[in-house]
């Protein structure tokens, strides 16, 4: 198979590397794509010498899948032009998740909608999306959901290699430029994106809309609160899940337990942290708990690694849909 990626010197570019490699992708030829100031760079993988070059016209020709995670300027750019070509293009950018003709897919959650992409393009979701849906679905198999009321806790690699340098900076008491609006070192910040006129972020709204999209369900009520933390890898969400049918602990950890790509910490002192499961392809739930006063409530943990999960493993596990 042959791969392009569009991005491959950013974090979430080398991971895809990472991933293709470990997963033992069939890559039988491999393009790197990126911007100016990235070209000419040497990666090796695999043993093979790759020079990075500069999307142009043309350079998705012979392409099986196209890997792109270079922001949504360039997506809405080369995406449509990448799929002319003959590719296949996966994205990690927001460009296309809401795009009716574009399928948004979580492998585990709705592996079949890959299958139907009329503009020859499918959405990768938001990092935290990701690993919000797996444990939705695995819940809404034992009872139809109602209501989900979250808050995130994101690590700075989900704001991309300027996120973790803000954050090694303000640690050695420099300052310099930031996608942070307050200072991050040994703070919690509650916003992610732009503010609307009813005060809600550009990612709150993400986790609103997407996860309505991937689990089919436009009508569910969700109400998240995202906050950036100065952990560096690893994205961590409280939810409380309101459910038709009450399900006892027990009957909980059994659902979730049944979905793969999940991992179930049942004991209590057990939870995932983010420094734990950095390096890891699965979604962590722990935490586990009925509410104390409404019992078809329940609350959970769920930690997983932004930058593999919640993005370039996602992203390759849909490529493998498609062979």
């Amino acid at each position: 198979m042959h791969v392009a990626i569009l991005g491959a010197t950013g974090a979430v570019g080398r991971t895809f590397l990472e991933v293709l490699e470990q997963r033992n992708f069939p890559v039988a030829e491999l393009t790197l794509l990126a911007s100016e100031r990235s070209v000419g760079k040497v990666i090796e993988w695999r043993g093979r010498k790759i020079t990075v070059r500069a999307p142009e016209p043309g350079c998705f020709r012979g392409v099986d899948v196209a890997l792109f995670s270079a922001g949504g300027a360039r997506s809405l750019e080369w995406a449509p032009r990448a799929a002319e070509e003959g590719a296949i293009v996966v994205d990690n950018s927001s460009a296309w998740r809401m795009d009716p003709e574009v399928p948004l897919v979580v492998p585990e959650v709705n592996p079949d909608a890959a299958a139907n992409r009329p503009k020859g393009i499918i959405a990768n979701p938001n990092c935290s999306t990701i690993q919000v849906v797996v444990a939705l679905k695995a819940l809404e198999n034992a009872s139809p959901l109602k209501n989900v009321v979250m808050t995130t806790f994101q690590s700075v690699s989900g704001a991309g290699e300027t996120g973790k340098a803000a954050l090694d900076r303000e640690l050695r008491g420099e300052t310099g430029d930031t996608p942070f609006s307050r200072t991050i070192a040994g703070n919690v910040i509650p916003q992610i994106g732009k503010f609307d006129g009813e005060g809600w972020t550009e990612e709150e709204l993400k986790m609103v809309y997407e996860p309505r999209k991937i689990l089919s369900l436009p009508k569910l009520d969700l109400a998240p609160t995202c906050v950036r933390v100065p952990v560096e890898i690893g994205h961590s969400v409280e939810m409380m899940v309101e459910q038709e049918r009450p399900l006892s602990r027990d009957e909980a950890i059994e659902a979730l337990s049944a979905m793969p790509g999940i991992v179930v910490s049942a004991a209590a002192e057990k939870f995932p942290t983010p420094l734990e499961v950095a390096g890891r392809d699965e979604v962590f739930v722990g935490r586990i708990r009925r509410d104390i006063h409404r019992p078809n409530v329940l609350h959970l943990w769920v930690v997983a690694d932004n930058l593999r999960k919640g993005a370039a493993t996602n992203a390759v596990q849909i490529a493998g849909l498609l062979g």
